[in-house]
């Protein structure tokens, strides 16, 4: 999987543009968490769908984007989180042991 890492606010305009020709994948992880750690693994090894952006968040260096991206996608701020934008929005998100690619697949 080739992740793109989020560290600036800015690149959320340009994540939510590129969402109109390519979906957007943001996963949020909080590298102290298991769980989080868990969910990143099972998702990491799971067959990665070809034209799929994938934005990797480091949730503790990044907290304020943390936060910015569930303003500006309107979704829940949960850690860790999935979240797909297309067409300049969130159209699916999911947290915790609810993170799976297959699921995330049937709404590409």
């Amino acid at each position: 999987m080739n992740w793109h890492p989020i560290n600036s606010i800015d690149q959320l305009e340009q994540i939510k543009a590129a969402s109109y020709t390519t979906p957007q994948v943001i996963f949020k992880h909080s590298t102290t968490c298991s769980i989080s750690r868990m969910a990143l693994d099972r998702f990491e090894r799971a067959e990665t769908p070809e034209n799929v952006d994938f934005h990797y968040l480091d949730l503790l260096n990044f907290r304020t984007i943390s936060s910015e991206i569930a303003t500006f996608f309107q979704v829940h701020h949960e850690s860790p989180q999935v979240i797909l934008i297309k067409d300049g929005e969130c159209i699916y998100d999911e947290s915790h042991y609810g993170i799976m690619m297959d699921e995330l697949i049937s709404f590409l």
